[in-house]
């Protein structure tokens, strides 16, 4: 957020209190004036101006600018529309009806659009227990270490919990149950809320389901993916390979999704039956493989359809090091290579759809 905040000028007490209440929770600080005269100061550099109907009707006593909204109680008359033309309001704002407006308003302010959109990458088990997780947990770490930071999202609520894989479990902050957002979301807010996972390079939030499973409602994730990629933060979504409504959303709307398939010959038979459905949803396909690579087995993952995008030998110590829950966030081996192949993948592709 820009050190100018938004300006409110108005005396209706109940109006008031319904913009403070919807600029907290998206997480904008406000300044605030109890007439025009008062608001001088701050008028000119304010990014965005809120006036209620008592403040529209005073005689205007300062310069016309852009981006003045009008707050109202109800549906505006036609001595409200005006009161707007005459001060120069760009946009009468109606509440309760048209607070994902004001908020999304303010998540403008707090949260400048990013030059380069973020991420959204979906990350898909061939098979139970492939290491989709692990590698969806390496790649938002490696994301994170790029300028627009990541945010790992958790949606599969019988995978156990991605906090308990990264040894989040017993770190404050919110899981799914505390997170209930629609329509225009501060993408910053959440993750101001969220455990952290320390890693060389940074400090990735992730969102993980709650110990009793209950996962994400649809209407908040899909708030958090429109402002993480407004934002330019990527999101790594690990998806079930039940593919229910939550993990549609992501598929739908992601910029890259990843099957990650171990190179065993009935891993690559199960990951085909989950590729039917992935490819009803979704052409941005990509195969990452895991494990020692064996003609056969490397065959029928090529075989699959989807490129063959990274390939993972396997890492030492790895597996005991996830199974005692001390999750290796290390800056080089075969996990954050592929990771990164990856990313920069995902990056290049995005950048040549937007030419």
């Amino acid at each position: 957020m820009t050190g100018a905040r938004p300006l409110v000028v108005a005396a209706d007490e109940t109006v008031l209190d319904e913009i403070l209440r919807v600029a907290a929770v998206a997480g904008c600080e406000l300044d605030r004036a109890p007439d025009l005269t008062a608001a001088s100061t701050h008028w000119a550099r304010a990014p965005l101006v809120l006036l209620d109907e008592d403040a529209a009707r005073m005689p205007p006593a300062l310069p016309r600018r852009g981006g003045i909204f009008l707050v109202c109680k109800g549906s505006p008359g036609p001595s409200t529309w005006e009161h707007a033309f005459r001060v120069g309001v760009e946009r009468v704002i109606s509440l309760p009806d048209e607070e994902t407006e004001l908020a999304g308003a303010f998540a403008d302010v707090v949260e400048t659009p990013a030059e380069q959109p973020g991420l959204v990458l979906g990350v898909v088990g061939g098979r139970g227990g492939g290491g989709a997780s692990v590698f969806a947990s390496a790649l938002a770490m490696v994301a994170d270490r790029g300028p627009g930071g990541a945010l790992l999202v958790d949606c599969d609520p019988l995978g156990g919990g991605l906090d308990v894989l990264l040894s989040l479990e017993n770190t404050p902050g919110n899981r799914w149950p505390e997170v209930n957002l629609s329509g225009r979301a501060s993408v910053s807010l959440l993750a101001a809320s969220l455990p952290r996972l320390r890693h060389r390079g940074g400090s990735l939030p992730v969102l993980a389901c709650a110990p009793e499973g209950e996962g994400p409602k649809v209407e908040s994730l899909s708030a958090i993916l429109s402002a993480a990629r407004r934002s330019g933060r990527t999101v790594v979504c690990d998806l079930p390979r039940t593919l229910g409504e939550v993990a549609e959303e992501v598929l739908l709307r992601a910029d890259l999704v990843l099957l990650v398939v171990p190179l065993e010959f009935r891993a690559c038979l199960a990951a085909k039956q989950v590729l039917k459905r992935l490819t009803q949803l979704t052409t941005r396909l990509g195969v990452v493989t895991c494990g020692r690579s064996h003609e056969k087995t490397a065959r029928s993952a090529a075989l699959l359809g989807p490129p063959v995008m990274a390939s993972m030998p396997p890492e030492r110590g790895l597996g005991k090091a996830v199974e005692k829950g001390e999750f290796p966030a290390r800056f080089k081996g075969p996990l954050t290579t592929a990771a990164t192949k990856v990313l920069r993948a995902a990056h290049n592709e995005a950048q040549a759809a937007t030419r």
